[in-house]
């Protein structure tokens, strides 16, 4: 198959839209459903992200894709029964190193996660279906799924959901192209290979990365090298934990997805995970009160009449000065950054979060005052000498 015309583009008006090859075929195959202009990007860039984070750590990935950008990634490291709890998996039983990748995926942002594009690194198994057929998503990528798991998929969404197979052995051209106003950009690919050796110049007085939190700020350079600059990730235990993309500045980054790494600690406080919820309520109306339950706006879910409609009783307010308690207890974070960190603010930010390990470009005229806000706060930090923007 060397194209493959598409309903429309980005939006309904932007018509006629395909997909093609200059040379050669496709390196897909459409297995189910009708995937869009919007799928085949998250596709595309999801497979990429998933594929690099196998190859430098050995581990499988999953990433959960939306509008372009990751709302989280993971690796296949077992899950904690509090992780399993707050994923939603806690009553499937033993998951594969798939399945739990792709569970720390969806779970690090699940209000974002709502309708997303899956991608795998490895063969989709059964364990790994059986979570994404009660979750809300519009498709998958991946380079195989084994028969049973190709079943339970096809029968979401009344049968009409996205299943893509992909050529894992597929290389693309060096140079890639973009249209825009009628005037084609031309680059060569980002072909950089992240590893290790990009988190080994320790600016810092503090020096010691373990080797865990080594995993974690790779995951976080990967997942921004195909997250909408500009961007900043927080990790912590083989999985994305706060991703803040497409911001105009870096400290709105850092806010944003610190916001989404304390909430993720926040749901696995005993006052979110007792929550009283009815046994009918549905699992996207179920995050959604969580999110508010957590956030400033609680009183939107604990008000008379609305919290009836989620729980058999009513949960007592999560007050400010608890949820700071529990947040002081959050520790060990890593965070990656896409450019340099031009002020301190963004130290100030990410301490409040628990982050210990940084890994971030360099090159800002005020490196020696983010490196002396490290230290104050016992940081190891390191430079990459490398920028990853994505647009």
């Amino acid at each position: 198959m060397k194209e493959l015309e598409l309903k429309y583009g980005c939006n309904p008006n932007q018509k006629p839209s395909r997909i093609y090859m200059n040379e050669g075929e496709l390196p897909i195959k459409v297995l189910n459903g009708k995937p869009g202009y919007i799928n085949f990007l998250d596709a595309f860039n999801g497979w990429q992200l998933v594929k690099e984070l196998k190859e430098a750590t050995g581990l499988p990935a999953a990433t959960s894709f939306k509008h372009v950008s990751p709302a989280g990634a993971a690796v296949g490291i077992p899950l904690s029964d509090v992780e399993r709890k707050i994923n939603w998996v806690d009553d499937l039983g033993e998951l594969t190193p798939l399945a739990n990748a792709y569970a720390r995926a969806r779970g690090a942002d699940r209000m974002s996660s709502f309708g997303d594009f899956i991608a795998l690194s490895d063969v989709c198994d059964v364990a790994t279906a059986n979570i994404i057929k009660r979750e809300v998503s519009d498709g998958i990528i991946a380079p195989g799924y084994e028969p049973e798991a190709l079943e339970i998929l096809k029968g979401k969404k009344r049968g009409l959901y996205n299943i893509i197979e992909i050529d894992p052995n597929y290389v693309p051209n060096p140079i890639e192209h973009k249209e825009v106003f009628g005037i084609t950009f031309e680059q060569g690919r980002n072909e950089l290979d992240i590893n290790k050796d990009f988190i080994t110049n320790l600016v810092t007085e503090n020096k010691e990365i373990p080797e865990l939190a080594k995993i974690d700020l790779i995951i976080s350079l990967i997942t921004l090298k195909y997250t909408q600059s500009n961007s900043v990730c927080y990790a912590k235990g083989g999985q994305a934990i706060g991703i803040g993309a497409g911001q105009q500045s870096r400290i709105h980054c850092t806010r944003l997805a610190g916001q989404k790494a304390d909430n993720w600690f926040l749901r696995q406080a005993p006052q979110v995970l007792n929550l009283p919820f009815k046994e009918d309520v549905k699992r996207p109306d179920r995050d959604n009160a969580i999110d508010l339950y957590i956030g400033e706006e609680y009183m939107d879910i604990l008000a008379d009449g609305e919290w009836e409609k989620v729980f058999t009783e009513k949960p007592a307010v999560f007050t400010k000065e608890e949820k700071r308690a529990w947040l002081n207890q959050m520790q060990d974070v890593a965070l990656g950054s896409d450019a340099f960190f031009p002020f301190v603010d963004n130290i100030e930010r990410a301490y409040k979060s628990g982050v210990k390990y940084i890994a971030q470009p360099g090159g800002s005229k005020n490196d020696e005052l983010v490196i002396e806000a490290c230290n104050k706060h016992n940081i190891a930090m390191c430079f990459t000498g490398i920028r990853l923007f994505h647009h």
